[in-house]
Order: C-alpha cells, then sequence, then structure tokens
C-alpha cells in the first residue's frame, strides 16, 4: 500500500479515470455495433458522424491508440458507403 500522501490520491484519481475511459469506450463500442446493425444508407451516416466524434474523442485522450480509431472509421465508412 502507498504511504504518501500524493500517491494515494493518485490512486484515487487513476479509479475514477479508468472509470470514465471504460464507460466512454463502451458507448462507443456499442455505437459501431448500433451503426453496423444499421440498413438504411441515411440513417448510417447520421449515425457515423456520432461515432466519428466519439472515436476521436477517445484517441485524443488516449484512451485507445490513434490509429485504431484511423482504422476503425475507415472501416466503418466503407461499410456506410456500401449501403444502398
Amino acid at each position: 500500500m502507498a504511504n504518501h500522501k500524493s500517491s494515494l490520491k493518485r490512486i484515487r484519481s487513476n479509479a475514477v479515470k479508468r472509470l470514465r475511459n471504460r464507460y466512454q469506450a463502451k458507448t462507443t463500442r456499442n455505437m459501431v455495433k448500433k451503426l453496423r446493425e444499421l440498413k438504411g444508407k441515411k440513417e448510417a451516416g447520421e449515425l457515423l458522424k456520432t461515432v466519428y466524434q466519439m472515436l476521436d474523442r477517445l484517441a485524443k485522450k488516449n484512451v485507445i491508440h490513434k490509429n485504431n480509431a484511423a482504422n476503425q472509421k475507415s472501416k466503418l465508412s466503407r461499410f456506410v458507403n456500401k449501403l444502398k
């Protein structure tokens, strides 16, 4: 167990950040799944903008790697473009 006051605070703040990161990452994954289930191009295009923003936010805060976000965005845009 940590002894210093600053290290105890760091443990508490890391726990809060970990929960926030897990929540945001899970929410994004759920939105990606929802996007992949859509059949209409118009609805998918609107949801794609929201998913892009979420992925960019996760990459900016280092929850996921920036290349991971870029790869997911690329795959999703290809998926939406193939829809009719």
